[in-house]
């Protein structure tokens, strides 16, 4: 899935194109057990890879994952609201991230989140009358408030439109989170974003399956974190009589 913009700004594709991803697929060699060999060289190489990834950042940001996933969870309590934002697949990402919050599935509860690029009308409206840069911090404005999440997307970090909307979320009272690769470009130069989470990667597929990974760790804490109060509120309901229909299958 392509991300959210190249880091130099040209193409995502690396140099030498899709040839230097999977030479054996482009070689003029017709031995099908030798092009199988390398097929499975191949994966195993990016298999090593993402978990090599995923370790790196474990090891870095298990305590600010930890951290973060428990102010999520108070904000959520609360009845804070997330917003989930991104451009390319980094959109597609965070309307995972949206749905994975609203929708769990399971027992697990079900959380207020809107992914920010669902809403084409209002997308194409802002992109055309104003400009892609405000595409996001103009619909933080409109719906945001304190307390409430911004969670922004990116594989360069260097996304206008993430800039403006996180310094919107800010400027709101809100929390903010960013998810980036490489060395987290401008996002990391923010002021206004509380926890950012980087994938030290220049591979773009690389830095969206860590980013993947990270947010699924994210939305696990917070329901660990938020398991004693929803355990508390069955008590009390038990205790009142009371019977909650989850708001999404009424």
């Amino acid at each position: 899935m392509a991300g959210d913009e190249p880091r130099d700004g040209g193409a995502s594709e690396p140099a030498g194109g899709i040839e230097s991803l999977y030479p054996f697929l482009y070689a003029g060699a017709t031995d099908l057990d030798a092009v199988l060999d390398q097929v499975r060289a191949s994966t195993a190489a990016k298999v090593n890879e993402i978990i090599a990834l995923r370790q790196a950042v474990a090891a870095r940001d298990g305590g600010r994952l930890a951290r973060c996933a428990e102010q999520l969870a108070a904000a959520l309590a609360a009845g804070a609201r997330l917003f989930a934002f991104g451009n390319g697949g980094s959109a597609t990402d965070a309307q995972q991230l949206a749905t994975l919050f609203l929708n769990p599935g399971g027992d697990a509860r079900p959380l207020p989140a809107l992914a920010l690029a669902n809403d084409t009308s209002v997308v194409t409206a802002l992109c055309n009358d104003i400009g892609v840069e405000v595409v996001f911090a103009r619909q933080i404005a409109a719906f945001g408030r304190r307390g409430d999440i911004a969670v922004g997307l990116s594989t360069s970090g260097n996304s206008e439109n993430l800039l403006r909307a996180f310094d919107e979320a800010s400027r709101r009272g809100m929390m903010t989170i960013g998810l980036a690769g490489y060395d987290g470009g401008k996002m990391a130069e923010l002021d206004s974003i509380d926890y950012l989470f980087v994938a030290p990667t220049s591979s773009v597929h690389r830095i969206q399956e860590a980013q993947t990974t990270t947010y699924h760790v994210l939305w696990e804490l917070t329901q660990v974190a938020l398991a004693p109060t929803a355990a508390a509120t069955r008590l009390s309901d038990k205790r009142e009589g009371v019977c909650r229909v989850p708001w999404h299958s009424r």
